[in-house]
């Protein structure tokens, strides 16, 4: 019969991983990438106004600096919708059953996402506000 130890370690054993080639890390991120992309219907609303965006900056020719902002703004909010996800996946993995604690950690994790896309477009205004004027 195991002591209480001896199960803990066995059972921590099944979540080692092994180590992973650069080829398979690179193949797992695309892999994230594109379960994010499919399972989650605001990802592609992200990704419409990140093309809005990028239309938008082509016909006001904003600069390298402008340039370089906005595409950061649009890799935060992506990235952040992404680790949405990663916790939504954790939530389900942990139970199917409602649990408050969870639930508090996926409205932070929404709300975090909110706060991060207001955010952002509050910088895209800025940007996009004053490249306008300077065509006046």
């Amino acid at each position: 019969m195991q002591t209480e130890d001896e199960s803990n370690l066995s059972r921590s054993k099944k979540f080692i991983r092994t180590p992973r080639t650069w080829k398979r890390k690179f193949r797992d991120a695309f892999a994230g990438l594109r379960q994010s992309v499919q399972q989650q219907s605001s990802y592609k609303v992200h990704f419409l106004f990140a093309f809005l965006v990028i239309i938008t900056g082509f016909l006001l020719s904003l600069d390298t600096i402008r340039w370089s902002i906005v595409i950061f703004c649009i890799i935060i909010v992506l990235a952040g919708e992404m680790f949405n996800t990663a916790i939504e996946e954790l939530a389900k993995a942990i139970t199917d059953q409602y649990d408050e604690s969870i639930a508090k950690a996926l409205n932070i994790a929404s709300g975090a996402i909110l706060v991060l896309s207001l955010g952002m477009a509050v910088i895209g205004f800025v940007i996009f506000i004053e490249a306008l004027l300077q065509l006046f």
